[in-house]
């Protein structure tokens, strides 16, 4: 693991989306709460969040954190047949959320896969990636193109 031993703690956050690529049928599916295993869009929320609080538990060499806060959000594009996923995790600590909050957006859309793979075999888990950044020595990062 990289010594932050000497590293000032800070008030950190971390923004990262995906999506999960699937039939505009499968979209309503789960808007319309009509698959078998349930609340596909909950279930996957709960997922996000636990994954973010175990990263270090998945992840060589990743630090454990303090999570002061965890938020997986999902906004279905029934025209472009996906569903975007964000995660947004707080920490205040010696090293960034970077890695809980793609760890989220990655574990929720794999709930969502899971949940409807029966209806669904062909979804496409994507464009999983960091958003922005705030706090730590290196400041603040926004990804170019993203709001």
């Amino acid at each position: 693991m990289v010594d932050v031993t000497a590293k000032p703690e800070s008030a950190r956050e971390a923004v990262a989306r995906g999506h999960i690529a699937c039939q505009k049928e499968t979209i309503r599916l789960i808007l319309d709460d009509a698959l078998p295993k349930g609340d596909v869009l909950a279930a996957a929320r709960v997922a996000g969040i636990l994954a973010a609080k175990r990263v270090d538990q998945l992840i060589p060499l990743c630090h454990p954190l303090l999570i002061t806060s965890a938020e997986v959000t999902f906004a279905p594009r029934e025209d472009a047949a996906r569903i975007e996923i964000e995660s947004r995790v707080k920490t205040t600590g010696k090293t960034g959320a970077e890695m809980e909050a793609l760890t989220a957006v990655s574990v929720a859309a794999l709930t969502i896969y899971d949940m409807c793979k029966a209806v669904d075999k062909a979804m496409v888990i994507g464009d999983v990636r960091l958003v922005a950044k705030r706090g730590g020595k290196s400041g603040e990062y926004l990804r170019p193109g993203e709001e």
